[in-house]
């Protein structure tokens, strides 16, 4: 694989188009804010854009996503027919980037366990544009699910040892992989370089040594972060810094006055039916709408909550085409426009 800093937007060439339900804003709102920053927008909700790159010959689907800060799972969604391992080179990818804010304080870090995200609201100066950042996590596996919740930092660690309690060194130890009751810090270390202690107890933010499996369900609740995203935030947080972490598979959001939905699958079974998350869905657009002459499609609503593919979808009812003419009045515009044409013929010649 191309290095990625050789393979970036001058590299690659990035196809930009237009889908009709997102909004066609450039990749970083500003070319001065690094992957994943976006000013955070004075009226409505919407960060960030969908669209296309080219994949090089030794790229994987893993590799681009991390490339533009889209984590596994993401990129399955929104990439349905290419190669997970082998995209081949040329294929056009879809880098799904558009978010709808969570519903949420816009201050300190925001988790969507469900979008498998992290939001981080920086402080700014009175006269400064504010920002929010946005990182792609791993999460926690089934039988161990990331805890929801407020909280805050309570410590930070950096290049730190890894002490795998005790039910993680059972479970390594039923399945033949025996832990050490320390693992130092260094390239085999699962926190990574840095670790950020959570007011939940036994519950952390931290790097990876296996940055594969971020966008995934594969931790023992802890949350994942790719190592340059994780040293980033490290860098620009405090102990003391607030923490939510929330679970809003279903999202909605204006821009220019268009309400926008982002829908994610159900981390557990347990979240309900179906027929209960459409319900759920047409309550909220309803409550959002409320007072408003706003014309829903509520059918693409219903297939956006049956199939959710993570993108931000928008739910403004086309307008009606203008009904076609009947047939004779087709026919006196055809006889019309043929007298106009035999008037202008017989000036001419006169």
């Amino acid at each position: 694989m191309t290095p990625s800093l050789l393979r970036g937007p001058m590299a690659r060439a990035t196809l930009m188009f237009g889908l009709g339900t997102v909004l066609a804003t450039p990749l970083h709102a500003s070319e001065d804010l690094p992957r994943g920053y976006y000013p955070l927008p004075e009226e409505g909700d919407l960060v960030g854009n969908v669209f296309t790159v080219v994949a090089d010959e030794d790229d994987t689907l893993i590799d681009i996503g991390h490339e533009y800060g889209i984590g596994y799972r993401a990129m399955v969604r929104a990439n349905p027919d290419v190669s997970i391992w082998y995209p081949g080179e040329g294929t056009e990818v879809t880098i799904p980037g558009q978010f709808i804010l969570p519903d949420a304080p816009r201050t300190g870090i925001v988790i969507n366990v469900a979008e498998m995200r992290l939001y981080y609201y920086p402080p700014a100066e009175q006269d400064e544009q504010r920002i929010v950042q946005t990182y792609p996590l791993g999460v926690g596996r089934q039988d161990w699910e990331t805890p929801l919740g407020n909280t805050t930092i309570t410590q930070m660690v950096k290049d730190p040892a890894w002490y795998p309690p005790a039910s993680i060194r059972r479970e390594h130890a039923e399945a033949g992989d025996p832990l050490p009751s320390v693992v130092p810090a260094g390239p085999d270390n699962p926190l990574g370089t840095r670790k950020m202690r959570l007011g939940i107890p036994g519950y952390l933010i931290h790097g990876t040594n296996k940055p594969e499996g971020v966008g995934m369900r594969v931790s023992h609740g802890c949350v994942r972060m790719l190592p340059e995203d994780v040293e980033r935030l490290f860098d620009q947080i405090s102990v003391g810094t607030q923490v939510r972490l929330i679970n809003e598979s279903f999202k909605l959001g204006w821009s220019d006055g268009t309400l926008f939905v982002q829908a994610y699958p159900y981390l557990d079974e347990k979240q309900g039916t179906t027929i209960q998350r459409v319900t759920e869905a047409l309550d909220l657009v309803d409550a959002s709408i409320e007072g408003l002459d706003y014309p829903v499609d509520y059918a693409r609503l219903r297939e956006v909550v049956e199939v959710p593919g993570g993108m931000p979808v928008a739910l403004e009812t086309p307008p009606e085409p203008e009904p076609a003419p009947r047939f004779y009045e087709q026919l006196e515009l055809v006889t019309a426009d043929a007298y106009q044409d035999d008037a202008e013929a017989s000036r001419q010649k006169g």
